[in-house]
């Protein structure tokens, strides 16, 4: 990509959590990168040079590892996925139902002790735009939450963004035109 033409920040959500079944959110746990054709089908979509960044979860710096050979990903701790308190490491049956929220309520919702999707967004949408301000390619291992921030950010709507599906080794694609506004190019790739 030339000067003058803005950014692409291509997010990829990191590998299944080794152990699956419990909600990770901060939980420093690690990835299962064993499906090497996975793997390889992801690296094949991403460029040869392009600006590497991730969250610091070892799920995240894992599946970095495995999907590039060469320079080492630049951390940022504004990348790391909603922190949900009290409910870290609970089984997905055990967590608790919250009846029929409205999307701007489940968006606003807090679970003891963490942090709101929103909240979550305020936090990570900074080192998006912060990526977006400089042009070229960046490529950054992260979490379901923050893509799902990246599309909040570029659709406008935080609560909409919670919509969207973000599995485990996905690919997801924006572009930053020269004058900051933001466009998907693709959401929830998956080979």
């Amino acid at each position: 990509m030339a000067e003058g033409q803005g950014a692409d920040i291509i997010l990829i959500r990191h590998a299944p959590v080794a152990g699956k079944g419990q909600l990770a959110g901060r939980l420093d746990l690690p990835a299962d990168v064993s499906d090497a054709a996975r793997i390889a089908a992801v690296a094949a979509r991403l460029p040869g040079t392009a600006r590497l960044i991730s969250s610091p979860a070892r799920r995240c710096l894992m599946t970095a590892d495995a999907l590039f050979s060469g320079p080492t990903a630049r951390l940022d701790d504004r990348l790391w996925e909603q922190h949900f308190g009290d409910w870290e490491g609970l089984s997905h049956a055990d967590l608790p139902d919250l009846g029929l929220l409205d999307p701007e309520a489940l968006a606003d919702h807090r679970p003891p002790n963490g942090e709101s999707f929103r909240e979550a967004c305020a936090r990570t949408v900074p080192a998006l735009l912060d990526l977006a301000a400089r042009p070229g390619v960046h490529v950054v291992t992260a979490h379901a939450g923050t893509v799902r921030a990246a599309l909040a950010h570029a659709t406008g709507s935080v609560a909409g963004a919670l919509s969207f599906q973000v599995a485990p080794l996905s690919l997801s694609r924006f572009h930053i035109g020269p004058q900051g506004h933001w466009s998907v190019a693709e959401v929830n790739w998956q080979p």
